[in-house]
């Protein structure tokens, strides 16, 4: 009887660990640079993630973010739905010759929305490349349209 009792504790903490194996999925990051400020940001590149952005987060480290990777050049929209925390967001489109992408849009200062009724955040020009910091940041680091950020 307690050789069965081993057996079947062995296995459930077998089918635990397998399980937690599965589960795992080590989180992409990328610096983003902004001439000496550097943030190392989450990547979303699946529609899943990028459904999902920074929703539900109580706070976010000063020098970090959420990079929001498209397959091409749109207008992607934006909305604060169950966003806890205010947000600066830069559009960028892709710079090859550069490396990097390059501002075409910012709206800061975007505020939380926790019901049904959150507006759209709709740039006015295409971008592939969305970054998603602190509020007040873009102010402090002098961003502008026509910049450039390094995405490593």
């Amino acid at each position: 009887m307690p050789e069965k009792i081993i057996k079947i504790v062995f296995l459930f903490f077998a089918v635990l660990i397998f399980l937690s194996i599965l589960a795992y999925s080590p989180e992409k990051k990328v610096k983003v640079c902004f001439e000496q400020r550097c943030f190392l940001v989450e990547v979303a590149n699946t529609p899943s993630e990028r459904a999902q952005g920074l929703m539900n987060r109580k706070s976010l480290d000063k020098n970090s973010g959420m990079l929001f990777v498209f397959d091409k050049e749109d207008i992607y929209f934006f909305w604060m739905k169950n966003t806890l925390i205010s947000l600066d967001m830069i559009w960028m489109k892709e710079d090859p010759s550069a490396g990097s992408g390059q501002v075409v849009f910012i709206k800061e200062n975007a505020q939380p929305c926790i019901n049904d009724n959150c507006s759209y955040i709709i740039p006015d020009a295409k971008a592939k490349y969305v970054l998603e910091i602190n509020t007040g940041l873009v102010k402090e680091m002098g961003l502008k349209i026509g910049d450039n950020l390094d995405i490593n």
